[in-house]
């Protein structure tokens, strides 16, 4: 049995590649694209930045279509799909010349990595995972969120070779890479049949169907604090660069702003580990509730910096509670509801998210082209971290009353 689990940590690094391909330069590093796109064809910061709402609208409108796939053909099938829908959509973000091929590539960038990326990563480590759930999903987590690291590399690739070359290069990497993970991935989890049963109940969880997980508060509070919560992850990936290097905003260089995104992914790294060592053996609803509050607090010192100093001080807070809320979210959806069913779940759950972020960002954009600032925008996204913090408190574990049954 141990020779057996002792493949989900395989399972789980690989999931944190996927997630660095699928969540890296289009989404934690996004922003320093959008400055490419703004520089050369001169569009609003709406439209520029409104992409990435309309690319997340795939994910919201399908994502309980997505989990149902995942569930009904397998985690590598939907990965190695996904992966080539992503792929060639980068190569056609490559020679755009409108905003329509603009929007439509990026569409099909953000629904492959949706079909693809996390969600499946997370199924195949919620599957595999028993009593280290919120570590390996942290695993999982951090390599996307390592993603942050490509902002360098992309102003360099963009400042040397042209954004094009670039998105070009990451395109065929992605069509290389989909297929190795999916076959990865794809590795059938132990099936626990040689367990005793009163041993087998301590261990497991219930398995909810979906309309049992629809029916349960919990699902809708945890889901409910999940969408309200990352409506500053969207807000904060889709305009940090620009916020960041706007004449009218910090006015910083291109190069030395891309660093503050490699230091927001590396104590979001850090602290995605120690949050799911954390939440394997204490109260992941309390902890997560502390760590959404930390966020939101790290926006308001984004908004309040007057000086470079601050804007690290916001980077390494802001990793503090990103990092460590989000492991702690995910292992509580699969400790709730169970395995059976979880990517279905979760993709009910991700259209709430779905629509949070996908609404953000355009939002937060337009709130610039009139007003040519950012802050109310972002001191909105930190109240919600605040509401956020408290709503996730009312998200209990069904299981509990289940085991006193038995």
């Amino acid at each position: 049995m141990k020779k057996k689990l002792s493949f989900g940590w395989v399972i789980s690094i690989t999931g944190g590649i996927n997630g660095f391909v699928s969540s890296g330069p289009t989404f934690f590093a996004s922003s320093t694209i959008f400055r490419a796109i703004e520089d050369e064809f001169g569009w609003s910061r709406t439209l520029v930045s409104g992409v990435a709402s309309f690319g997340r609208f795939g994910g919201a409108l399908f994502g309980p279509f997505e989990g149902w796939l995942i569930d009904k053909f397998s985690v590598g099938k939907m990965v190695f799909l996904g992966f080539i829908i992503a792929g060639f959509g980068l190569i056609l973000f490559s020679i755009i010349k409108s905003p329509m091929q603009y929007y439509i590539s990026f569409f099909l960038i953000s629904l492959g990595f949706s079909i693809g990326g996390f969600t499946p990563s997370i199924t195949a480590v919620n599957s595999w995972m028993i009593n280290k759930k919120a570590t390996a999903m942290s695993i999982v987590i951090g390599g996307s969120t390592l993603g942050g690291l490509s902002a360098p590399l992309l102003v360099w690739g963009m400042g040397n070779m042209g954004w094009r070359p670039t998105m070009l290069i990451f395109g065929l990497i992605t069509l290389i890479l989909g297929p190795i993970t999916a076959v990865i991935l794809n590795k059938k989890p132990p099936k626990f049949k040689n367990l005793p049963t009163e041993n087998l109940l301590k261990i497991l969880p219930k398995d909810f169907t979906t309309k049992e997980a629809l029916k349960n508060s919990s699902f809708w509070t945890l889901s409910a604090s999940h969408m309200l919560v990352n409506a500053s992850l969207a807000a904060i990936m889709a305009h940090i660069y620009l916020y960041l290097t706007d004449p009218n905003g910090h006015n910083i260089s291109p190069e030395i702003a891309s660093t503050i995104l490699p230091i927001m992914a590396i104590f979001s790294l850090v602290f995605q580990v120690i949050g799911g060592i954390l939440g394997d053996i204490s109260n992941k609803r309390l902890l997560a509730s502390l760590f959404i509050s930390i966020q939101g607090i790290s926006v308001l010192i984004l908004t309040l910096s007057s000086g470079f100093n601050s804007i690290i001080l916001f980077a390494i807070i802001w990793g503090i509670g990103y990092g460590g809320r989000t492991p702690l979210i995910h292992a509580m959806r699969g400790e709730y509801f169970g395995r059976k069913h979880f990517a279905t779940i979760t993709g009910f759950s991700s259209m709430g998210v779905g629509i949070s972020m996908m609404t953000t960002p355009i939002l937060v954009g337009r709130y610039y082209d009139v007003y040519k600032s950012y802050d109310n925008a972002f001191i909105i996204v930190s109240i919600l971290c605040f509401v956020s913090s408290i709503l996730i408190l009312f998200a209990r574990n069904p299981n509990k009353k289940i085991k006193k049954i038995f």
